[in-house]
Order: structure tokens, then C-alpha cells, then sequence
């Protein structure tokens, strides 16, 4: 299953091709299928390798230009999406979600009963545009397992994916026909937030939110294969679920063949298809304060905005947010507008710089953009749930201890 690691480096050191040697034992010993990662400092890439393969089954390896699943990292792309709409004054953070999809109108907050039998009161705050940027608005996940509200999203379908038939319009409704795990801005818990911010770039910009997308950032950016749907199967890798028994990655194509087809539900949350090097070009501009290579989609001061920690009282996520089970610890991290800041790496208990912000999606992917260092760093690979193994605390201490 394991191959010879194949490095990239431009100016690399030593220390660099410890990470390659850590990860390729994951490989090895079966627990994960394949990874690419980059890791850029200055606007120049200093290491990039890739290691095992795309698809175990067919002894296809991970190449430069493999295709990944990488959900959540979708959110700070719309993120961005809103908040270029943001500077052209078509809406202001303040405002209530309401006014754009009235399906929030009226909203209901879950008091106690169970899921069957849920205690409702009416909210006394309504969702605004900055609690959906924030994870604060009061909405959930069905997969987190952790509340009454997780449950009553199951019932309703949502748990991995969507009930058959529901467009990003239709999901809205649903969830907003759903009560709120607690008044908006008084907590942070991880959610489909982002998809209705989403929902909220449709009706706004009046384009589909792939459309946006393409024309408004992976067009400009020079993003060609990052997208809604895998054109180039060839290309995509597999997916792969732990083996509750051993461990080793085990093939999932329920969920895998998904990003095949063409999509009907849009998700702003976690939809999209990227490569390494699209989605570095993505880290980039946003290390560039908005602008990659003379383009520019955000102002300078937006970026900063978008990258400072939002929760109040400058809380972290350990202090504020719900105790979900996470790869990272919540200590010592704030959260901005769609991306997670580093506010103290001491808190932490791991090598990093304050400033420094990121996310990462369910098939254990992750990036982050760190300005003290002017330093970008992807990686990709495909096992879900991202919770499974320590990759991203233990790629940071590689990272950082490689610095010189």
C-alpha cells in the first residue's frame, strides 16, 4: 500500500521531510488511504508531496492534481462570497436573516423536553447575518449526537446529507421550520450556518451559489478544478470510513459517488471538490489580504475583520462553544467570520502564531493561513470523520518545528 513519498520542495529543509515520513506511516500501517500536502511561506512553496493512493482498489496513487471531497473547507469560501457581497453594501451584518429568507421569521428556541416532545419559547433575538458567520445563530448538526436539537434534525433527515428531493432553498426552510438550540449570539455550536449564508449569496447576488462561485472567485482566482461536482472522475479520490475493528481505511462509496453526480442541493457548508494547488491559490489570497497575483476580491481590512475573533468578551471556542467532540482542542481558539482563529498556542498546547486562521473538513482535511509567517499550509486527504486520528495538531508541530 505505501510508496516512496514524492516531494515538490522548492527551498525546502530537512525538518520538511519529517512530515512525510510521519504521514506515510499512516499509510502504511492501512489507517489512511493516501495524502498531498503544501506548505508555502513568503508567496514561495517550500514543500509538497503527495504519499499512497486515490483509490486503494485500483492501485491509483495520489498525484499533484487528485481531485478531494474537502466539505467544510467550503465554508470559508462562502464566507468570502458573503462578505464580497457585504462590501458592495448589499446587506449589513446587523441585519436579521429574516429580511433576505422570512422563513426565519418567528423563530422558536428549544427549552427542554425531548425530541419527540420538545419545550419551545419564542425567541427574543432574531438570527443575523453575523450569527450565521460565527456559529452563533443557534442551528446544529444532526451528526454531532450531543443534543436534543441534533436528534429532531435527524428525524427531519439531516444528518450526513439531506432528505432526496431538497434543493439549498428547500433545506432553508426545513431548518428554519426547526427550533434554535438557544437565543442567537449566546452561544457558538458548529451548524448548518453556513449553508444558509449560502442560501443568503442566492438571493442577493439573484446567481445560483455554483454560479457565484465560478464567476466571482474560482474564475478570478485561476480555481479550475474546484467545483460542485467531480467532472474528471478519474482524478477524484476515493473515500474511505475507519474499520471499527482495526482501524484501517474502508472503502465508503455510498457517500463517496456523491460528488459524481450533478448536485441538487447546493451546500455552501461542505460541498465542493478542490485540488491542492486550487485551494492554495485560495489560502493565498487570503494570506494577500484579499488579492492573489493582482486580482482582488476582498479589501484588506475586510480580510483582517473576517480573520479576528468574533466570539464575545474575545472569548475562545472552550469557553463559548457547546462541548462538541473535536480532532482539536477548542482552547485557546476563537472564531472569526467562517474560519477558526489561533488566539494563544500556549493555551493550545501546540506551536503556531496568534493571528493564525483556518478550518478543515470532514474527510480529515485541513488548512490554515498564518500571517506572523506569512505561511499557507494544505492538506488533503479522505477519511471521514475527520475526529478519527490527531492529523492536524500533529501536521502543525511538523509544520512549525520545520521552520527556520
Amino acid at each position: 500500500m505505501g510508496q516512496d513519498a514524492r516531494t515538490g520542495a522548492l527551498g525546502g529543509t530537512m525538518g520538511f521531510e519529517r512530515i512525510d515520513r510521519h504521514f506515510a506511516q499512516y499509510v502504511d500501517d492501512g489507517r489512511l488511504p493516501g495524502w498531498s500536502v503544501l506548505v508555502s511561506r513568503g508567496g514561495e512553496v517550500v514543500h509538497a508531496s503527495t504519499y499512497g493512493l486515490r483509490d486503494v482498489e485500483a492501485g491509483a496513487p495520489v498525484e499533484d492534481d487528485t481531485l478531494f471531497r474537502i466539505y467544510s473547507m467550503t465554508k470559508p469560501v462562502t464566507a468570502v462570497a458573503a462578505l464580497m457581497l457585504y462590501e458592495e453594501g448589499a446587506f449589513e451584518l446587523t441585519d436579521a436573516i429574516s429580511t433576505y429568507l422570512p422563513a426565519f421569521r418567528d423563530m422558536q428556541v428549544l427549552a427542554g423536553g425531548t425530541a419527540a416532545r420538545p419545550k419551545l419559547v419564542p425567541a427574543t433575538e432574531p438570527i443575523r447575518i453575523w450569527h450565521l458567520l460565527t456559529h452563533t445563530a443557534g442551528l446544529t448538526y444532526g451528526f454531532h449526537h450531543v443534543d436534543v436539537l441534533d436528534e429532531i434534525y435527524r428525524n427531519a433527515g439531516f444528518e450526513w446529507g439531506t432528505p432526496a428531493g431538497l434543493d439549498l432553498a428547500g433545506c432553508v426552510d426545513a431548518w428554519a421550520a426547526l427550533p434554535l438550540a438557544f437565543e442567537p449570539g449566546t452561544e457558538w455550536n458548529y451548524s448548518v450556518a453556513t449553508d444558509v449564508l449560502g442560501r443568503l449569496v442566492e438571493v442577493v447576488s439573484k446567481q445560483s451559489l455554483d454560479a457565484f462561485f465560478a464567476e466571482r472567485i474560482f474564475g478570478p482566482l485561476g480555481m479550475t478544478d474546484t467545483g460542485f461536482q467531480a467532472l474528471d472522475a478519474g482524478r477524484l479520490a476515493a473515500l474511505y470510513t475507519p474499520d471499527g475493528r482495526t482501524g484501517k481505511a474502508v472503502r465508503s462509496d455510498r457517500m463517496g459517488r456523491a460528488i459524481l453526480a450533478e448536485p441538487r442541493y447546493l451546500s455552501g457548508g461542505g460541498g465542493l471538490v478542490s485540488t491542492r494547488s486550487d485551494y492554495h491559490r485560495f489560502a493565498r489570497m487570503l494570506l494577500g489580504r484579499g488579492s492573489l497575483d493582482g486580482v482582488r476580491l476582498l479589501g484588506d481590512r475586510t480580510v483582517r475583520f473576517m480573520a479576528s475573533n468574533h466570539l464575545p468578551g474575545g472569548a475562545d471556542l472552550a469557553a463559548f462553544g457547546r462541548p462538541l467532540f473535536a480532532e482539536t482542542s477548542f482552547a485557546g481558539v476563537g472564531f472569526g467570520l467562517g474560519v477558526s482563529v489561533l488566539l494563544d498556542p500556549i493555551t493550545t498546547r501546540t506551536l503556531g502564531s496568534a493571528g493564525e486562521f483556518g478550518w478543515g473538513g470532514a474527510a480529515s482535511t485541513a488548512f490554515w493561513v498564518d500571517p506572523a509567517e506569512e505561511l499557507v499550509v494544505v492538506f488533503l486527504t479522505q477519511l471521514l470523520p475527520s475526529s478519527t486520528y490527531p492529523i492536524r495538531s500533529q501536521l502543525r508541530q511538523l509544520v512549525y518545528s520545520a521552520l527556520e
